[in-house]
């Protein structure tokens, strides 16, 4: 997913804000399931939603204002209520790495009890299996 840096995320210094990278990392991984064919709306409506549970991020160079930047975002691990993935900032310009992050996200229901991943975004995550 690419877009551009605007003023409104960056900082007093001209880069972009750290927390920033939060939410850039949140509209990977919509627009990732997306690609799937998946609709975190339509998980959520049928009492799916998928809170963030750890994460972890390496800030290794600056986005700057007017940078047209990509995030990726790939599979790392998919267990019976959880899964993790990996998601990069990227410049497009010049492909440098900005940030890294590894995030994992919990499948729960009503009252925010843990529940098992449905089937569809299990398939999603892990096309290549039957």
């Amino acid at each position: 997913m690419e877009f551009r840096i605007y003023y409104e995320d960056t900082d007093a210094g001209g880069v972009v804000y750290h927390a920033r990278y939060l939410g850039f990392f949140e509209r990977g991984r919509c627009e990732f399931l997306r690609e799937r064919g998946l609709s975190v709306r339509e998980l959520a409506d049928r009492g799916c939603i998928f809170p963030v549970v750890r994460m972890e991020i390496d800030f290794r160079a600056p986005a700057v204002l007017d940078d047209l930047v990509r995030v990726e975002t790939e599979v790392l691990e998919v267990g019976k209520t959880s899964f993790t993935v990996g998601q990069q900032v990227v410049r497009c310009l010049d492909g440098k790495l900005l940030v890294g992050g590894k995030v994992t996200l919990v499948c729960v229901g009503p009252g925010m009890k843990p529940k098992r991943l449905p089937a569809e975004l299990i398939q999603a995550l892990m096309p290549e299996m039957p």
